[in-house]
């Protein structure tokens, strides 16, 4: 038995490492990396007869978010998709937390997952400066996508918004890093990556990834009081408007200078529109798990919001809208009390924790969650089997540095 622990931990121990780095490869090895880090992790649970949700500071709300998603079953017009895509991948979820809040081993442990999140970040980066100049990214073929005469980049991905969400999502912990913890030729490479992944993320032109990373970049310099940096994010937003495209220009002069238009596009508003109409049917418990897109076309405001007609089989482009539309108001509100719990024990963390790279890492774990849930505003990412990974994901690595708090760690 102690044979088969120490070849579990050690398999568990790599399969963190990797997991962020396949992540922007494909679904596939991620899937496969996930499915084993899982199994791994509730073998080990077994064979040492220890409790999955020990010592978890989300313990309960994860519980109660768990029940509620099974009690959303109740309105589901499809059980299968709602067991599996629904129950079944927040279940995963769940384990991938649980796994990186209690199975990061030490400081070096911590360096190996940097590097893997700054790899994959970098790699689509170069990869969407390759497809942008090529016409076709060199991991899996795709093409770019042509709007208001931009090219936009995907790189590995489908559309160039899924491609904002995960560079936004990674990109702070790069970021912060790189200024405030590396020094010289460090400091120098660092710098490089940076500003590629920059680039990466200007080249999708996805709005609310920019407003996400614009975010996390000022919550980093209030927390460590660069006033330098707050000088050039501010000096940034007065001359943006010089910056943006003459095709982006006439677009927004369009939409008649409304920042909502402007941010969520008139197809999204009616999204939204026609969400609330789902959620005014089933406030409480939804209308089934994994089912928003089944249901959407019969929620329909007909006519749409300025005459846009919409898909009959979209998400809500907005994750706290998706989540009240298929587990109800109740759920969304035990998620809002999870997030709080989650900062308040991440902030309880920073405080404690003594090493400055650890305390850099935090913070910067930290602005990459509110990156995420910033371009959730106009994305369901958290309902996308290879987006929402990452915040999970994040949000585990994040409590696992609580281990670091004991002295003795």
């Amino acid at each position: 038995m102690q044979k088969t622990i120490k070849a579990a931990d050690f398999i568990i121990y790599w399969l963190i490492i990797l997991l962020p780095f396949s992540q922007a490869i494909a679904p596939a090895p991620m899937n496969v990396f996930m499915g084993m880090l899982i199994f791994l992790f509730l073998l080990k649970k077994i064979l040492k007869r220890e409790a999955i949700l020990r010592d978890s500071p989300l313990n309960r709300a994860l519980l109660l978010f768990f029940i509620v998603t099974c009690l959303s079953l109740i309105h589901s017009i499809d059980l299968k998709d709602s067991l599996k895509g629904g129950v079944g991948r927040f279940a995963q979820y769940i384990f991938i937390l649980l796994a990186l809040s209690g199975e990061i081993k030490d400081k070096a442990h911590v360096r190996k997952i940097f590097f893997s999140l700054s790899l994959g970040a970098l790699l689509v980066s170069i990869d969407a400066l390759f497809q942008v100049a090529t016409g076709r990214d060199f991991i899996r073929g795709y093409p770019p996508v042509y709007n208001l005469d931009l090219v936009r980049a995907t790189a590995s991905f489908k559309d160039p918004n899924n491609l904002g969400v995960y560079l936004s999502a990674a990109a702070p912990l790069v970021f912060g890093l790189t200024l405030y913890h590396f020094r010289r030729l460090g400091k120098l490479a660092m710098s490089l990556a940076s500003l590629i992944i920059m680039a990466g993320i200007f080249l999708t032109y996805s709005r609310p990834t920019l407003l996400a990373v614009y975010v996390a970049l000022f919550l980093l310099a209030i927390a460590r009081k660069d006033k330098v940096l707050i000088a050039a994010l501010v000096l940034l937003t007065l001359i943006s408007p010089i910056l943006v495209p003459k095709s982006v220009k006439d677009w927004i002069r369009l939409m008649e200078y409304n920042p909502l238009r402007v941010m969520c596009n008139d197809d999204r508003i009616a999204a939204y529109r026609n969400t609330l109409q789902m959620i005014k049917a089933h406030p409480f418990i939804g209308v089934g798990a994994n089912t928003f897109m089944k249901n959407y076309s019969s929620y329909k405001e007909l006519p749409e919001y300025r005459g846009i007609v919409t898909s009959d089989y979209m998400y809500a482009h907005n994750n706290f809208l998706h989540m009240a539309a298929e587990i109800g108001l109740v759920g969304l509100g035990i998620f809002l009390w999870l997030l709080c719990q989650l900062f308040l024990a991440l902030a309880a963390v920073y405080r404690r924790l003594k090493d400055d790279y650890l305390k850099v890492t935090l913070l910067s774990l930290i602005a990459c969650l509110v990156s995420f849930l910033v371009n959730g505003l106009t994305e369901s990412s958290l309902y996308s089997s290879r987006l929402a990974v990452i915040f999970w994901y994040l949000a585990g690595f994040a409590l696992g540095l609580k281990k670091f708090t004991d002295e003795k760690n």
